[in-house]
C-alpha cells in the first residue's frame, strides 16, 4: 500500500513541528517534505484502521501542488500518534541473548514500553534520574495498519501498514536489578525515538533482509542484519495476537542484536554529551544526544 502520486513518487509518513504540536506531513523519494494539514487527519488508529493510506493518496492526487514545503531544518517528531501500545520482543537475535547471558527463547519474550516515552528521531534522550546503566539498542518495528486477533502466521503480514526505525533504549539497573521488572528499564521519558519516517509496506521488499546499525560517538557498537531474527514477523505478529489484540497503529519492536552496552566487558553506559547515532536500510537515521536528567 506505498503512497504514490502523479509521478508514482513513494510517499514516506512523517510529522514536523514543535513538540506537542506536530503535524502530519509526507517525504518524497527527493526528500521533499509537505505539509498536509489540509488533508485533516493524523497518523493515528483511526488513518490507520480505516482507508487512510488510499485516501492521502487520492487527496494527494489533487492537492499535492497546493501543499506547503516543509523546510529540512524544522523539527520532525515521532512519525506516529501515540499508539494504544508498544510491544516490544526482548532476546530476538540469537548473539544478543549470549552477550546478556541468557538463553535463547523457545517463545518470543514480550514486554511493553510506555507511549510516553515516545519522542522525535533526532531529540536528545534524557538519563533518567538516578541511572547509571542507560543502554542503546537498535531496533526495526513494526506498525499494524488493520486490527489483529488470533491471527495466523500465513495471513500475519495482511496486519502491517509500515515500518519504522527505533532505538528502544533502556536502564539495565532498573530493568534487570530492581526486581526483574523489564517496563520501567524501558519507559522512562525519551526512551522511544521513532523515525525519521514510516515506510509503508510495500516500499520495503524484505523486511527480514535489513542491514541496521547503531554507533556512539563515531565507534560502531552495533552491526547485524534481520535475517538474524529468532522469530520472524510473521511468526511475531501471530503469537502476540493470540494473547492480545493489536490494534491499528499499534507498534511492534522487533529486538536488538548483538553490540548493547550490557554485553561489553566491562560494560558501557551512556554519559552526558555521548552522541547516538543509528539506521536501517529503507528506514533512514536518527540521532540523539544524551542529556542528564
Amino acid at each position: 500500500m506505498a503512497i504514490k502520486i502523479n509521478e508514482g513518487i513513494i510517499m514516506k509518513l512523517i510529522r514536523f513541528g514543535e513538540v506537542g504540536n506536530e503535524k502530519p506531513g509526507v517525504q518524497l523519494d527527493n526528500g521533499t517534505r509537505l505539509d498536509i494539514t489540509g488533508f485533516d487527519q493524523d497518523y493515528d488508529e483511526r488513518f490507520f484502521g480505516g482507508n487512510g493510506l488510499e485516501d492521502l493518496r487520492n487527496w494527494l492526487t489533487v492537492n499535492s501542488n497546493s501543499c506547503s514545503v516543509v523546510p529540512q531544518d524544522t523539527r520532525l517528531g515521532a512519525p506516529l500518534c501515540r499508539p494504544s501500545k508498544i510491544i516490544c520482543i526482548g532476546l530476538n537475535y540469537a548473539k544478543h541473548a549470549a552477550e546478556s547471558g541468557m538463553q535463547i527463547p523457545e517463545e518470543p519474550v514480550l514486554f511493553f514500553k510506555a507511549t510516553s516515552a515516545i519522542v522525535g528521531p533526532n531529540d536528545n534522550v534524557i538519563i533518567p534520574k538516578g541511572s547509571t546503566k542507560t543502554d542503546w539498542e537498535v531496533e526495526l518495528a513494526v506498525v499494524i495498519g488493520k486490527k489483529a486477533s488470533y491471527v495466523s502466521k500465513e495471513s500475519a503480514m495482511d496486519h502491517v501498514a509500515g515500518y519504522v526505525l527505533h532505538n528502544d533504549y533502556s536502564e539495565r539497573e532498573f530493568q534487570i536489578e530492581r526486581s526483574g521488572q523489564w517496563v520501567k528499564g524501558k519507559s522512562c521519558d525519551t526512551f522511544a525515538p521513532l523515525g525519521p519516517f514510516i515506510a509503508t509496506k510495500d516500499e520495503i521488499k524484505d523486511p527480514h533482509n535489513l542491514n541496521l546499525w547503531l554507533k556512539v560517538n563515531g565507534e560502531e557498537l552495533q552491526n547485524s542484519n534481520t535475517s538474524d531474527f529468532v522469530f520472524d514477523i510473521p511468526a511475531s505478529i501471530s503469537y502476540i495476537s493470540q494473547f492480545m489484540t493489536l490494534l491499528p497503529g499499534d507498534m511492534i519492536s522487533t529486538g536488538t542484536p548483538s553490540g548493547v552496552g550490557l554485553g561489553f566487558d566491562p560494560p558501557r553506559y551512556l554519559k552526558p554529551g555521548d552522541v547516538v547515532e543509528l539506521g536501517i536500510d529503507g528506514l533512514g537515521t536518527s540521532r540523539q544526544v544524551a542529556r542528564a536528567y
